[in-house]
């Protein structure tokens, strides 16, 4: 299983790319971020690009190892967290 700690970061980047564009309520965040828990408000029901595991299984487990998955969204994580820090 993926792990995530729950930053938020890839929640309030949406518009980073088109694949979660129409999650994106306007200022790059996501429409179902909760912004005063910092988590999703629809986690048991997110949409499959949300969740990491789903989208191994559905795309990519002919692709990639899982190993091979979870570290490429474990860069992308470092790089919204770098990125993040680089700004404040």
């Amino acid at each position: 299983m993926f792990y995530c700690n729950c930053c938020g970061l890839c929640c309030k980047n949406v518009n980073q790319s088109p694949i979660y564009q129409y999650l994106d309520r306007g200022n790059g965040i996501c429409k179902y971020f909760n912004d005063h828990t910092s988590l999703c408000s629809i986690y048991d029901h997110r949409p499959v690009e949300c969740n990491v595991d789903a989208m191994y299984n559905l795309f990519f487990k002919n692709k990639l190892s899982r190993e091979e998955y979870y570290n490429l969204n474990y860069a992308a994580c470092q790089k919204l967290k770098s990125d993040n820090s680089d700004n404040k």
